[in-house]
């Protein structure tokens, strides 16, 4: 089956959306289809096309222009010429606004049968941008079948269009993330002390993924127990740079490590620093990094916002807390690290979870479904 699979990032670029979009591109190529990927990006000029095959998948990258409507036109162009050179069965989108935009529209043009993933800032956001609005709307209503990572996602998608939408929870490489031995290597490059906790947090820190509950509870933590935290990633710049550089200069008592932006495939290594991995976002979809934590067999803590529900329960495989609350952050992070037998458990419950019920294999088995109901045979 010859896929065109739409995403608005992808590798390099930062965030879970390209990493997902990766993944179920490769499981794809990996089950023996033909994968084309199509995601524009800032550093190419604008309509300028880079093509790459990495893991098998044909990539095309193409210049994004200022103007959101421009990057669009030249997107769909781009879809339609490709398809009249190599004809697609299916067009898959990932994220509503541009991405689902452009594959429903497409589908309909090319009378292809096309799938957009609602995927988080989507349908939570972008939805209440008026300039975003109708990209939205039309992608709902148009898109051959929608698919979500999320089941709070679907139910907010549902709001808005009384249609079937399908959850197919995002999927973790369990052999790839598993756990293992301190990289002790690593842990003096960033100068980890042996007698301090770590507690983790992945990706790119910014208001969106709690920033001021994570900086808060570890630093009310820290005044009871030695720990620093390592943020594996960045912080964004602008506004939350700013916050994030005057938190550090009123609380010096909490060391905070920032390594800069790491490749996914190395990433395992990062996870085995850390003693507790921390996700308090605001609002999400399924994080990858929380379930790359747990397949690494570490103990968790998140809010329950998005997908996190779908994975947490509570106490077994890791631990909830409220939304931009740091006073229980800092709770569960002390009662946590103060229990090793319970932080054990939590990981190695944590593991199981992420090995069976988000295979790689299950991720892939439910959108080969998905195109299944559309009357293709995958």
């Amino acid at each position: 089956m010859k896929i065109a699979l739409l995403s608005e990032k992808y590798t390099p670029d930062l965030g879970g959306l390209a990493i997902s979009a990766g993944r179920l591109g490769e499981s794809l190529v990996s089950a023996g289809h033909d994968v084309r990927l199509f995601a524009p990006t800032p550093s190419l000029p604008p309509s300028i096309e880079q093509s790459q095959r990495p893991g098998g998948v044909r990539v095309a990258r193409f210049g994004a222009h200022k103007r959101v409507d421009d990057t669009l036109v030249d997107w769909f162009e781009l879809i339609v010429a490709e398809h009249k050179r190599e004809p697609f069965d299916l067009i898959h989108a990932f994220f509503l606004p541009m991405a689902g935009f452009v594959g429903a529209y497409a589908g309909k043009y090319l009378s292809v049968p096309s799938v957009v993933s609602i995927r988080g800032n989507d349908i939570e956001r972008a939805a209440f941008d008026p300039g975003k609005f109708s990209h939205v709307m039309y992608a709902l209503q148009n898109a051959s079948a929608l698919t979500t990572n999320a089941s709070s996602l679907a139910q907010k998608a549902h709001a808005f269009i009384d249609r079937d939408i399908q959850v197919i929870p995002n999927g973790v490489d369990a052999e790839r993330f598993k756990p293992m031995e301190k990289n002790e290597s690593l842990a003096e490059t960033f100068n980890l002390q042996p007698s301090t906790f770590t507690v983790g947090f992945t990706g790119e820190l910014r208001a969106k993924k709690g920033m001021a509950a994570l900086l808060s509870g570890c630093a009310q933590a820290a005044k009871k127990l030695s720990l620093s935290l390592l943020i594996v990633g960045e912080v964004r710049e602008g506004e939350d740079k700013k916050f994030f550089d005057e938190f550090k200069i009123t609380n010096p008592q909490l060391p905070i490590t920032i390594t800069g932006q790491i490749s996914h495939k190395d990433m395992p290594a990062y996870y085995s620093l850390m003693d507790v991995f921390a996700h308090p976002s605001l609002r999400d979809g399924m994080p990858n990094a929380l379930l790359e934590a747990m397949a690494c067999g570490k103990a968790v803590i998140a809010t329950p916002a998005g997908g996190a529900l779908d994975i947490i329960e509570d106490g077994k495989n890791g631990m909830l807390v409220n939304v931009n609350d740091p006073n229980d952050l800092a709770e569960k992070i002390l009662a946590t690290l103060k229990n090793p037998e319970k932080q054990a458990a939590l990981g190695i419950h944590a593991r199981e979870t992420a090995a069976t019920r988000f295979a790689l294999d299950n991720e892939l088995q439910a959108n080969l479904q998905a195109y299944r109901i559309l009357g293709l045979k995958p």
